[in-house]
């Protein structure tokens, strides 16, 4: 279905316009702290199943739900430990998903068939207030095509999604810019199966901490996951990305050293001034740098780069989360020098 997509902005009357959709079974590009989700009725099979026909996803990668009060953990998950409630005073809203036990009510598209289903509670303001003017729970991936770098802006959404979605709410950009750590409860440990925002370093003062091996490999072909973005190439432009690992010198050297048509360096911001071949910088600090990496990634689709050289960033605090979206970005083509 071809749609003339309509771009909303977050006042009280757009918002509005926004919930008819989602409770007629549409979908609406929203903001949120972390990127721009495309937001469906959680609990409607048919309007999840768009969600899919949008992106061009595939089925067995399953949705997050986002929901507007922590009190509705217990109306889509059961069993919810101790922990959850403990973590959810702690980091709710905020970018923190929770795989939990799911209740009969989440269809199977949206858990992509598992028994499982990762629920979240956005921080963005006007995700809160699409969520609560619904009064539904929405299950809202990335709102980009399947496989290309997440959207940060609304201005990337309408690139990708015009003609696919009635609707996108413009909220500005997205503050945090990687999407939300995602756990799984292990006993009195978390596992995290997607690094985000929120740390192994600050999840650690309430539990043990268990870093999934899928942050930094790759999965199994027919491997089943819990967590999106484990098992297939995500965010990644159409160029060749290479991330390169080294010192800050050894990265300029290498760089410098590889010009041609086509070619771009992704260094960090201080390593700029130094760069001989064309570049995007993307931050200094792991913040800085979450919150600039996909933008810069789209930005190498717009010059037409065939191949980019990553600098590696920090694999500690939120710089795990930049290093597990840029392997999933090059394909897990690493350098080292």
């Amino acid at each position: 279905m071809q749609f003339e997509t309509k771009l909303l902005s977050s006042s009280d009357a757009d918002i509005k316009e926004a919930a008819e959709i989602i409770l007629k079974g549409g979908i609406v590009g929203m903001p949120t702290e972390t990127v721009y989700g495309l937001a469906a009725d959680a609990e409607n099979a048919d309007a999840v199943a768009e969600i899919f026909r949008a992106k061009g996803r595939p089925q067995d990668n399953p949705l997050i739900v986002h929901i507007g009060d922590i009190a509705d953990f217990e109306k889509y998950a059961k069993n919810v430990p101790d922990m959850a409630y403990k973590l959810a005073e702690k980091f709710c809203p905020g970018p923190l998903t929770m795989v939990l036990p799911k209740r009969d009510r989440i269809p199977d598209v949206t858990s992509a068939g598992l028994d499982t289903v990762g629920i979240r509670m956005p921080s963005h303001k006007a995700a809160l207030a699409l969520i609560r003017t619904s009064g539904k729970a929405v299950a809202a991936p990335s709102a980009n095509l399947s496989g290309s770098p997440s959207p940060t802006t609304a201005d990337h959404v309408m690139n990708d999604m015009r003609g696919r979605i009635p609707a996108i709410i413009d909220g500005g950009s997205c503050p945090v810019g990687v999407e939300s750590t995602v756990i799984s409860f292990e006993g009195n440990a978390v596992r995290i199966l997607r690094p985000g925002f929120i740390s192994a370093e600050e999840l650690s003062e309430f539990a043990e901490v268990i870093i999934d091996r899928h942050i930094t490999e790759a999965a199994e072909c027919g491997e089943r996951v819990l967590s999106p973005g484990m098992k297939y190439k995500h965010y990644s432009p159409k160029a060749n990305v290479t991330i390169i690992e080294g010192s800050g010198t050894d990265y300029i050297n290498f760089v410098n050293s590889q010009g041609g048509e086509g070619v771009y360096a992704m260094p960090f911001d201080c390593d700029e001034k130094f760069c001989k071949i064309p570049c995007i910088p993307y931050g200094d600090s792991s913040e800085e740098q979450a919150a600039r990496l996909f933008a810069a990634l789209r930005k190498f689709d717009e010059l037409g780069a065939k191949q980019v050289y990553a600098r590696c960033p920090s694999k500690e605090g939120v710089g795990l989360a930049v290093y597990n979206r840029l392997l999933r970005a090059a394909g897990f083509e690493i350098k080292v020098i």
